[in-house]
């Protein structure tokens, strides 16, 4: 009987369980309990937060393998590959490794239903244990306290930002979100806030005990680079290639903080440089030189739009900036549009494939009152990557954003996809 290929396991998950997104832990607990997977590793960093998981993960990553250490960094969701979801010391496992590891989940659910992330996180884990990883980074999915990854015990976890996104599952407003996503803390271990305003709740959440970005640690801007501080110990001279934003400075700084507070040995600033530039964030910020730059970036919600919009306004175009935007169903797209607005001189809007992507018309209805410059709408991404380069003249730039599902389309187009690594 032959073994079920790697998207052949996907497609049945996505059938798999009743609904797309369950949360609770209840199932996921059972299944990792019986897996022997609740602590899969000798240490794990849980990494939540509505934006700036990825940054934050990457740079944790690099941390540990700068200290030697089997690394494990497990992220979601994807831009083109699914294997870009587990990596091993910066390197994606491949199909088979992962097929092996649904297999055994398979084994171990019986009756038990799960949702196809809840599936992925439990192969995840089972792939970590496997190849002897020390060191897990698992990035929460949505939300941070009934999220699956949350079922497995950190010995330090960081809450990056809290943002209005998926209000549908977390609640209507920054408190109700806080209090979701600071349920990945634990009590009497190091509690990293992000956040330079969090509310209430997640300061709650975390505890007296919690190290607090603008607080208790920060960094600065320097001649030699970028220095990240707290209140005993300096790292200067940190490179800002792989972070060109000040918002992925923040996440990289949480992340220091978090493996700080871990650790036993001393960091160097010469180590934390050395980690820093193994950082290579797809996708985040990316900018592709040339007569016309591109910038592609995942941004998804108002925040992350209006930090988008913050770091084109630092760094102008000698000519023009063209946005190809797609977004999915349940984004708050005139928000993110509304933050871009005053950056771009013309957009192409992309549709985006169904059932949870929009249309390039309905995605136009629902921006027209955003927009401050003309809208031409395209089928897909590929063809308004398409229109948006031959609008372009040498000293413009394309900026492609608004989903995941966008920038990795556009990835493809511009034949400059990889997989993301650190090393």
């Amino acid at each position: 009987m032959s073994r079920r290929t790697l998207a052949a396991w996907l497609a049945w998950q996505e059938r798999l369980h009743p609904a797309e997104i369950e949360l609770g832990l209840e199932r996921i607990h059972a299944v990792l309990e019986r897996m022997g997977l609740l602590r899969p590793c000798e240490r794990v960093f849980t990494v939540g937060g509505t934006n700036g998981k990825g940054s934050c993960v990457a740079t944790l990553e690099a941390l540990s393998l700068e200290a030697g250490r089997c690394t494990g960094a497990y992220t979601s969701p994807h831009l083109l590959r699914y294997n870009e979801r587990v990596r091993i010391d910066g390197v994606e496992v491949d199909d088979e490794a992962l097929v092996s590891a649904f297999e055994a989940v398979d084994a171990a659910r019986g009756a038990i239903s799960l949702t196809y992330f809840e599936f992925g996180t439990a192969a995840a884990l089972e792939i970590f244990r496997r190849r002897g990883v020390h060191t897990a980074v698992l990035e929460v999915g949505l939300g941070g306290r009934l999220d699956a990854v949350n079922a497995v015990e950190p010995d330090a976890a960081i809450v990056t930002s809290v943002g209005l996104d998926h209000t549908e599952w977390l609640g209507p407003d920054r408190e109700s979100i806080g209090r979701e996503k600071g349920g990945i803390f634990r009590p009497g271990k190091p509690a990293v806030i992000g956040d330079r305003a969090p509310p209430a709740s997640l300061l709650a959440a975390a505890g007296p005990g919690a190290l607090r970005l603008g607080v208790d640690f920060d960094w600065v801007e320097s001649p030699a680079g970028w220095c990240w501080q707290d209140g005993a110990r300096m790292l200067p001279g940190l490179p800002g290639a792989t972070l060109p934003a000040s918002a992925l400075k923040d996440n990289a700084a949480c992340a220091i903080a978090a493996f700080l507070a871990l650790e036993t040995a001393a960091l160097s600033p010469a180590a934390a440089a050395r980690a820093l530039r193994r950082i290579r964030l797809a996708g985040r910020m990316q900018r592709i030189p040339g007569e016309v730059e591109w910038w592609l970036d995942v941004a998804h919600n108002p925040d992350a739009a209006r930090v988008l919009a913050q770091a084109l306004a630092a760094a102008p175009a000698r000519g023009r900036t063209w946005c190809v935007l797609g977004m999915l169903e349940d984004k708050d797209a005139h928000a993110v549009a509304d933050a871009l607005s005053n950056a771009v001189d013309g957009w192409f809007i992309a549709a985006l494939e169904p059932p949870r992507g929009l249309a390039a018309e309905a995605l136009e209805t629902r921006i027209a009152g955003a927009l401050r410059s003309p809208a031409t709408r395209a089928a897909s991404v590929a063809e308004a990557c398409a229109a948006a380069a031959a609008a372009a003249r040498p000293g413009d730039r394309v900026v492609v954003c608004g989903s995941f599902h966008t920038v990795g389309p556009a990835m493809e187009w511009l034949g400059l996809y990889c997989a993301p690594h650190t090393r």
